[in-house]
């Protein structure tokens, strides 16, 4: 392969097939493609109807350790899995979310994997896509914009203006709207109230998205939204003010998955995207159900650390949809162990052995944690070309220790190539039928007690605390009929505790649960913890401040 240096330079000299053509290898006929140009496509719904019949694919989850500034690279390893199974002769797909704008403008960058193992369009993936975003953002805006002209036009839903629980949301960080001051400048903008913005892919809109089944389920979903209270606390639903079909109407071509291509010219379905962080983590429940229908592997990734998006991945996405993962990869790489070792990230290029063998109480974490929803497991050690030999197999000797493997793959570099024997070791374990996948905790647990499990199983936590306020809502929904909800947290994805700067695995900590929220809707309750926002806000120095068109009209600085 070329010896190139940079991501975008490794997209740009993709040699990229027609999407047709992609769509073709899956069984999916050109008059089920809507394209958008010619390298990515949405799959019709009634493709998606008449492919529900027959058998499912192997389901392998991939997810990770704590993410440091060293970086991980799960997204990379997930992309350069679904190649290499199609290396060693599976039929594979990958299944990935779609990026949000905040994070690529604000100091994440681009979502599509690196190096040789990418997913492309990058450009287009990172930016607007096929438009999925706006359609969530508008939806959920008409939503909010129906409340407050009811209220204006008499209020005969007795909306209580004190409890309105939906707020707006835009694609971008932007602090200065976490909270604000609406309907002011007199008689004729409504009633002032206090209100806020959220990002996009915290939106119950998103979840909804990526939970419902079909635009049925998904217009039943989205009239199931709670928008705000009565004086007497009864509930006032987006039904009341039949927004759920103009809703459903937004976000028709955006429930279709989208469907683009690997650099080695695999087929992706990247679709939907709610942070692990602040929502639940996972791409669309359509994208996987349909690609488990078209391939024999589908590999597919949930959002941060495994305390984070794999737990959701398994007690949310898994529990609604009936899925039933078969194998578990966890992405470490050796930095990523030093710096959880407590070395600073200028001092990483030098060996410390001593720094990954503390740094591994991490990995070891999430590796204990995924095997209690009865997953076999993997480590993938996603290699960096300052590791040592000495390093390495400091993490493969620890993670033996736990009656796992890990496996050095250098799919950055090398692609498919470089990722065969963890795509063999997938394979082995997804056929040897080991997995005896539960959730964590049953439907028919008390919330708080759910809150505690989550904390105590996962985070290893000492106590949960939370105010009387916060619990009494909790029992109000209970009696409301909506205790069999699972729970969404909403916490730092940089440590088990809510602590971002507490890296390890800290036990015996605390857990203070801040506010609750209903998504009866999307079908979870979101318990927001410690300090976590659910509107992001930009470094002192963006990433948009390095973004430009070069002289050949390429985009540059987005990767």
């Amino acid at each position: 392969m070329a010896d190139f240096t940079s991501d975008i330079a490794i997209a740009r000299a993709a040699s990229k097939k027609p999407i047709m053509e992609i769509g073709a290898r899956l069984g999916i006929p050109s008059e089920h493609l809507l394209p958008y140009g010619h390298d990515k496509a949405k799959v019709s719904a009634e493709f998606i109807a008449a492919s529900k019949g027959g058998r499912d694919g192997k389901l392998i989850l991939v997810t990770a350790i704590n993410p440091t500034p060293a970086g991980e690279g799960k997204t990379t390893t997930t992309v350069g899995l679904g190649d290499g199974l199609n290396r060693i002769g599976k039929k594979a797909m990958i299944c990935i979310r779609e990026a949000s704008l905040g994070p690529n403008f604000g100091i994440k960058g681009g979502a599509a994997g690196g190096g040789f193992s990418q997913v492309v369009p990058m450009e287009d993936m990172n930016l607007h896509f096929t438009g999925d975003f706006h359609a969530i953002t508008t939806a959920h805006n008409l939503l909010a914009a129906l409340i407050d002209n009811h209220i204006y036009w008499g209020n005969e839903l007795n909306i209580d203006i004190r409890r309105i629980a939906w707020r707006r949301v835009m694609d971008m960080n932007d602090r200065a709207l976490r909270a604000i001051t609406c309907s002011l400048g007199g008689v004729a903008n409504g009633f002032p109230r206090e209100t806020g913005f959220d990002i996009t892919v915290a939106s119950e809109v998103m979840a909804i998205l990526c939970l419902a089944t079909d635009l049925k389920d998904l217009e039943k979903r989205l009239g199931n939204i709670i928008v705000g209270y009565r004086r007497d606390r009864s509930p006032v639903f987006a039904r009341d003010l039949k927004a759920d079909g103009a809703m459903t109407v937004l976000l028709r071509d955006a429930m279709q998955p989208n469907l683009v291509q690997t650099l080695e010219n695999n087929p992706a379905f990247v679709h939907g995207g709610p942070f692990a962080n602040i929502a639940h983590g996972c791409n669309s429940v359509v994208a996987t159900t349909t690609a488990l229908k078209l391939a024999d592997y589908v590999v597919t990734e949930a959002g941060f650390g495994a305390d984070l998006g794999a737990e959701k991945f398994f007690d949310i996405k898994c529990r609604k949809a009936g899925l039933k993962p078969d194998a578990a990869v966890i992405v470490a790489t050796v930095r990523a162990m030093k710096m959880n070792g407590g070395v600073k990230k200028d001092d990483l290029a030098a060996e410390n052995i001593d720094a990954v063998r503390k740094g591994c109480a991490n990995l070891g974490r999430h590796v204990q944690n995924v095997k209690k929803f009865g997953v076999p497991v993997v480590v993938a050690i996603n290699h960096f070309v300052s590791d040592t030999e000495a390093e390495i197999q400091a993490v493969k000797d620890y993670v033996a220790t736990l009656g796992a493997e890990a496996i050095l793959c250098r799919h950055w570099a090398q692609g498919s190539a470089g990722i065969e024997d963890l795509a063999r070791k997938v394979v082995e374990l997804a056929e040897s039928g080991q997995a005896q996948f539960a959730p964590l905790y049953p439907d028919d647990m008390k919330l708080i007690e759910k809150i505690e499990t989550i904390a105590t199983e996962i985070y290893h936590a000492g106590e949960v605390i939370a105010d009387k306020s916060v619990r009494d809502q909790l029992r109000q929904w209970e009696e409301q009929g909506y205790g069999h909800l699972p729970i969404c947290m909403a916490k730092t994805q940089y440590s088990f505790s809510t602590d971002p700067h507490l890296r390890g695995a800290p036990t015996g900590h605390t857990v203070p649960v801040r506010e609750v929220r209903l998504s009866a809707g999307a079908g979870f309750i979101v318990v927001i913890t410690g300090e976590i926002m659910t509107m992001p806000g930009l470094p002192r120095t963006p990433s948009s401040e390095k973004i430009f068109i070069n002289d050949q009209g390429q985009i540059e600085g987005l990767f």
